[in-house]
């Protein structure tokens, strides 16, 4: 590793912006026939952004509700606030535009805040900047949850700003950046838990004798204040709204102490799907051995924040595991909140504290001496590499495209064929997710929220009720959670994507249809065949083919 003047500095963060370019290049150069994540993804919030922009309640009230959607009961508060900028660009863009700007976006911040973090705060020398720009780089590649933006990714842009003005080096840039990244950010989706983690941090200086830091608690309050004003609907719904929702029938602590042990360790090994940080097979080693260096050489002191993410990194990851422990029961059961709010993701803290740990480990190896010194920059490559192996294009390239998963073209010829004005009947979805009848405009019975009214969730069961008694894992899995309002078969169990491909039939079929009709329901968009249709009351209507479809749509029309 070498020093680099400033010159050598900007050529390496082109570089580095280079490789970013090249690694979105797949959304860029290939549209709707990228491959991209299904799970939280397509199956979800993308359809969601597109039915909120057609449904002319982007600016409702806090009462509105989104008609599209079981019958009109969704509140528009489920979608979460206007102010959000990710809702702008699939309001304005279509839809692949719109998500590639928004991981253009996040990872070009990712990186900025990364680079200034270590550079300011944890890798100071000259020598050490081939380790931050790589390590940046690194950080901004990891497969983040599209929809999270910069709520993960963020957070080290925010504690660069935060720990500025801890030291009292603050200047507007850092409340500029406290100001604007809760526009592209979520609170409860990692913000919440980093700004606790801040307050936990002045109480820390505070007891260490360092003073009150009135500077450092304002500026925490400010950026948890624009939260608050930005999301007002998820304040007025925690607030003010009674009316009982889904979420009050969500059940978490239900795990033994081996099987939480087990994934407290599975969790800080492989990481979680929302939170991907790929540091398998190359960060876990290299941290590891840093500390057993640091262990052997006694560098407790010198290496005091080394030891302090890697021991809070293993925290994080059994804090997550052991949030599902039986034993909260007591606790779960007095405070209703406790289940509601899921405080599992203090864990959204490591994907940056992971890549902090990574660079400050390959510090501590470079300082080993010669032999050490030059496999660091290899070892950081690798990393990359490993990074670009996990491409959405190449991770998903055996799942449907954007455009075979909407089937716009297929969905088009089946409303031409109902020909009804697409506000006069509902319909539900079997085999396949409703995400995609509501990206396609049509108005669905079922859907995939997690906050929607408990009377809705209620009588949406009497329609599937049978076939929950067939099944433990889909009764535990809908009346214990219930975010996937879903046509649930005990034949089919807890897979929604059955492709055109798919030789799976359905024999055994049991729905109430007369609930189904009392909702509003006409008809069923089938993935599959139902052998027992007609003793379900349903009849085939038609099947619809497509070239540029992954599915194979039945329709069904209860009789």
């Amino acid at each position: 590793m070498v020093s680099l003047g400033q010159k050598q500095e900007k050529w390496w963060i082109t570089g580095a912006m280079a490789l970013l370019l090249l690694y979105l290049s797949p959304l860029l150069i290939l549209g709707e026939n990228a491959h991209i994540r299904v799970h939280d993804n397509l199956d979800s919030n993308l359809a969601w952004y597109k039915v909120l922009a057609n449904s002319g309640e982007l600016m409702g009230d806090v009462n509105a509700r989104i008609p599209q959607i079981i019958n009109g009961e969704l509140q528009r508060n489920a979608f979460g606030t206007e102010f959000s900028l990710i809702v702008w660009l699939y309001t304005l863009f279509p839809t692949m535009t719109a998500y590639f700007l928004s991981q253009a976006i996040t990872r070009l911040f990712a990186f900025l805040g990364m680079y200034l973090l270590l550079k300011k705060h944890f890798l100071k020398s000259k020598e050490a900047l081939p380790i931050i720009i790589l390590t940046s780089l690194a950080f901004s590649l990891t497969p983040f949850w599209p929809s999270g933006m910069l709520s993960t990714l963020g957070m080290p842009l925010a504690l660069w700003a935060f720990l500025n003005i801890r030291n009292k080096v603050g200047s507007w840039k850092e409340y500029a950046a406290l100001t604007l990244l809760p526009f592209y950010s979520s609170i409860v989706l990692g913000f919440f838990f980093f700004l606790a983690a801040m307050g936990i941090l002045w109480v820390v200086d505070v007891v260490r004798g360092k003073g009150w830091n009135w500077s450092f608690l304002f500026s925490i309050a400010y950026m948890t204040g624009v939260y608050l004003l930005l999301d007002y609907r998820l304040v007025f719904s925690f607030l003010f709204d009674h009316e009982p929702n889904s979420r009050d029938e969500y059940f978490h602590a239900r795990l033994d102490f081996f099987h939480s042990l087990r994934l407290g360790l599975k969790n800080y090994v492989f990481g979680h799907t929302h939170v991907l940080t790929i540091h398998t097979l190359i960060i876990l080693p290299i941290t590891c051995i840093a500390f057993v260096l640091v262990w052997k050489r006694h560098k407790w002191k010198e290496e005091y924040r080394f030891l302090a993410f890697f021991l809070l990194n293993i925290a994080l990851s059994f804090w997550y595991s052991f949030w599902f422990f039986k034993g909260w029961l007591p606790l779960t059961e007095r405070f209703h909140f406790l289940d509601t709010f899921n405080f599992a993701r203090f864990h959204f803290l490591r994907p940056f504290l992971l890549y902090v740990l990574f660079a400050l480990a390959l510090k501590i190896l470079w300082n080993e001496g010669s032999g050490w010194k030059r496999v660091i920059i290899p070892i950081a490559i690798l990393q990359i590499i490993v990074l670009f192996l996990a491409n959405d294009e190449i991770v998903y390239r055996k799942k449907p495209s954007v455009k075979e998963f909407y089937a716009e073209e297929q969905f088009k010829e089946i409303r031409e064929y109902i020909g009804l004005p697409l506000e006069d009947y509902r319909v539900a979805s079997f085999g396949i997710h409703p995400a995609i009848s509501q990206y396609n405009g049509f108005y669905t019975l079922d859907t995939y929220n997690n906050f929607y009214p408990l009377s809705y969730k209620s009588e949406f069961r009497k329609i599937i009720s049978k076939e929950l008694e067939k099944s433990k894992q889909l009764k535990v899995y809908f009346d214990d959670w219930g975010g996937r309002c879903y046509l649930f078969s005990s034949e089919l169990g807890k897979h929604y994507a059955f492709k055109k491909t798919s030789k799976k039939t359905v024999k055994h079929l049991e729905y109430n249809i007369d609930q189904f009709k009392k909702m509003g329901g006409r008809y069923i968009f089938s993935a599959l065949p139902i052998e027992n249709a007609q003793d379900n009351e349903l009849i085939l209507e038609k099947v619809f083919h497509s070239k540029t479809s992954a599915w194979k749509i039945h329709l069904y029309r209860a009789l």
